[in-house]
């Protein structure tokens, strides 16, 4: 059973619902995104998404965007983010997800990039750009070193698609709240439950569900009816509003959504 698996099994046997908060590594710099992350796991994050940084993230929103800019003008590498993730993983068993394009991963190569990031300790990889038969190649190429691919579904997707997408994922399933770009947003979407409640038909995976979800009230309207909520564009705003003081600003946004979770997730 996989790292990610066991942490949702985990939360299920206890009551409770998960948080998975999202930062671009190398964003303000490697070091302080190491701290980052450390400061997000010491808050109670079930599960890490770290962003690797592309010079063209179609499915990003401004903050996101801005902030891979940052990271690439810092220099940071696919293999720096390798390193930091290697790490992270030595001082915490918080469950890794790489949140990544498919162009860095081809550069890099897809077999040594598996087996550095089995070697880093990742537990899981998503591609944003990667459909149908290549993530059905790729699902299955990572599994032989013990690495999940997330798949993406949102409200667009199909329920023939949905039941092809479910097919191939492991470890937990993200929902996209709505049809668009990353960043934060007022309110919640309707379809975002909708969707949730359709893929439920084709997996017994966990469900998670992010994009433009900011505020404690939205994680716990989430938690409603998904396995787990997702934070990432008001975090990384966070970190870019104070880049000399980030990780304390990352930390006291963090504690404006701790209470709905207290001790690590919501009672059901």
């Amino acid at each position: 059973m996989s790292n990610i698996a066991k942490t949702f099994n985990e939360l299920r046997s206890s009551g409770r619902k998960g948080f998975i908060p999202f930062v671009t590594a190398g964003d303000p710099d490697l070091p302080t995104s190491l701290s980052i992350i450390l400061k997000l796991a010491e808050l109670g994050a079930d599960v890490i998404e770290l962003g690797v940084p592309f010079s063209d993230p179609m499915a990003d929103g401004p903050t996101i965007q801005r902030s891979s800019q940052r990271s690439l003008e810092g220099g940071t590498t696919l293999q720096d983010v390798l390193d930091l993730a290697k790490n992270f993983r030595s001082r915490s068993t918080v469950p890794l997800v790489l949140f990544s394009y498919l162009n860095p991963v081809l550069r890099f190569g897809v077999e040594r990039f598996g087996q550095e990031v089995q070697k880093a300790g990742i537990d899981g990889v998503l591609f944003t750009d990667v459909i149908e038969d290549e993530a059905a190649a790729l699902s299955k190429s990572f599994a032989e070193y013990e690495i999940d691919l997330i798949s993406l579904i949102a409200p667009t997707t199909t329920d023939e698609r949905l039941g092809t997408i479910c097919a191939t994922a492991r470890g937990f399933i993200y929902a996209v709240s709505r049809a668009g770009v990353t960043g934060a947003q007022a309110s919640t979407s309707d379809a975002a439950e909708a969707l949730v409640d359709r893929s439920r038909k084709f997996t017994d995976l966990p469900i998670a569900v992010g994009f433009g979800i900011s505020t404690s009230e939205q994680i716990s309207d989430v938690w409603r009816y998904a396995d787990a909520a997702i934070v990432g564009s008001a975090i990384v705003a966070a970190i870019e509003k104070q880049p000399q003081n980030a990780v304390a600003a990352v930390d006291s946004f963090v504690r404006t959504l701790l209470p709905p979770f207290a001790n690590g997730g919501l009672e059901t």
